[in-house]
């Protein structure tokens, strides 16, 4: 557990290493979506108007403002990986790879959040997570992959889709085991 945020700055490197161009447009999309995914969090932990209300443990390592530094490094990961996959599938229409991106992760989150729950990544208060945090993740989401979508990036290598495919295995057989 007191490796996970290495883990995501791992990846992080991974991530950037493999980007085919990295150029002031690629490290302003990753800092945009960076801080808007860091700045969604501050506002569910603090008003519980986005995702519901919750707050964070220990795992995911330093924090501020109650929010850990790296859940902006891991929005970044799942939004870029999940354009750069949807890029390189045969969904032409931009508009439907944004819904098909951000139902892509609201399902990933449905496998994260028992885990996280037990792996003290976040609680949620009364214990129950709150359908408001599905609508919310897949509303963030969109969003994002909005922001992805603008960027037009060119079709970039399968690291980003062996992530996101490795979270899915990941967190499934989190599940299964506990």
């Amino acid at each position: 557990m007191a490796l996970v945020h290495w883990h995501l700055l791992l990846m992080l490197g991974v991530i950037i290493y493999s980007h085919d161009e990295r150029n002031n447009n690629f490290i302003g999309f990753a800092l945009i979506i960076a801080a808007s995914g860091f700045i969604a969090e501050c506002i569910g932990v603090h008003t519980g108007l986005l995702f519901g209300n919750y707050n964070y443990g220990g795992t995911l390592g330093s924090k501020l403002f109650e929010v850990p530094l790296m859940i902006g490094v891991n929005w970044f990961l799942l939004v870029y990986a999940t354009g750069v996959t949807l890029k390189r599938s045969r969904i032409e229409n931009k508009y439907l790879r944004i819904i098909t991106g951000a139902t892509i992760l609201t399902l990933l989150d449905v496998l994260i959040e028992p885990i996280a729950i037990r792996f003290d990544y976040w609680h949620w208060t009364g214990g129950i997570i709150p359908v408001k945090n599905y609508v919310c993740w897949f509303l963030v989401s969109a969003l994002l992959l909005f922001v992805f979508e603008k960027f037009e990036f060119k079709r970039q290598s399968v690291v980003a889709t062996v992530l996101l495919v490795t979270q899915f295995v990941f967190f499934a057989v989190l599940n299964f085991v506990y």
